[in-house]
């Protein structure tokens, strides 16, 4: 937001519009408060009542897709209403969370505190990908510090990201974690391992974060806290920081109040695959890249030049 003020793209008093399952659009009505500027949201239905009011008091309108239980439904409508609006509205500014990599600029005091906090060892970021602005935004601000890190992702099974669209699991709608159309500010060669874990295991992992911690924290995390678990018993040579994005309140009914059915953690254990191809629920884990694609360089681009971010209508 900062960055976009400075450069003059956006004035306060401009509109700007986002797409959003939660925690986006909470961060997004606070900077858009702080900074003078109005916000709208096309929520998914994820977007609780906890959160509406929460945009209300920030002045940030809300508008939700109709209901569906089909992730990619949910994107693609939210997608065309944007669309939508920025033909109905042109002086709309349109913040693409799920494109722009300007967002990878908002983790950089993220990655400031960890150098702060954690001392200089070889290191593992665990996180959920989501549009990849979190965990690869991190992971290369680390990097460029001279941080010797290992970056671990974790995705839910059905996202196209890391190529399980072919394998389904029906409880599994984690809002923010995968996705159902293709996300343009992932940068698949920041990552050197993935996880991919079902709704019951993420859940597990969630409970188990609480009881052992006092983390109430979502879906997401458990599933990260899981995979963190995992990494650490094939290595616990080297430091482990884990993501926990958002709290566990919208996950209340969904999962938390299945809390008497968590899998115990000690028996679960990820299903080591070599490609996609071998990509099983529960839960799967695999290096990346895979050797269909080894070639490929794996080391972490600099983020591009301050003049190369941008939003821009569809």
């Amino acid at each position: 937001m900062r960055h976009l003020l400075e450069r003059g793209e956006v004035e306060p008093g401009d509109t700007l519009v986002d797409s959003s399952s939660g925690m986006y659009a909470q961060a997004l009505a606070l900077a858009c408060h702080r900074y003078g500027l109005n916000c709208h949201i096309v929520g998914s239905t994820t977007v609780d009542h906890a959160l509406r009011i929460q945009l209300e008091i920030l002045g940030a309108t809300l508008e939700q897709v109709r209901s569906s239980n089909d992730l990619r439904l949910d994107q693609n409508l939210r997608v065309q209403r944007i669309s939508q609006l920025l033909q109905e509205n042109p002086s709309y500014h349109w913040m693409q969370q799920y494109h722009d990599s300007i967002h990878y600029l908002g983790y950089s005091d993220i990655a400031d505190l960890i150098n702060k906090e954690v001392p200089d060892v070889p290191l593992t970021l665990v996180g959920a990908v989501g549009t990849g602005a979190s965990t690869g935004a991190i992971a290369t601000y680390l990097r460029e510090s001279g941080r010797a890190l290992r970056l671990v992702g974790v995705q839910p099974f059905g996202s196209v990201t890391f190529g399980a669209e072919h394998v389904a699991d029906p409880d599994m709608i984690i809002a923010g974690i995968g996705s159902s159309i293709p996300f343009r500010n992932v940068r698949h060669d920041l990552y050197d391992r993935i996880h991919w874990l079902n709704f019951d295991y993420a859940m597990s992992g969630a409970v188990h974060l609480l009881r052992a911690s006092g983390i109430f924290a979502g879906l997401s995390s458990g599933a990260a806290y899981l995979a963190t678990l995992s990494e650490l018993e094939r290595d616990s040579s080297r430091t482990y920081v884990f993501l926990a994005a958002d709290t566990g309140h919208r996950y209340v009914e969904s999962a938390y109040a299945r809390h008497a059915h968590a899998v115990n953690l000690e028996s679960l254990r990820a299903h080591e695959v070599g490609t996609q191809a071998g990509l099983e629920p529960p839960w799967s884990s695999m290096d990346w890249p895979p050797p269909a694609h080894a070639s490929q360089s794996t080391t972490a681009r600099p983020l591009p030049p301050s003049g190369a971010f941008h939003s821009s209508h569809p």
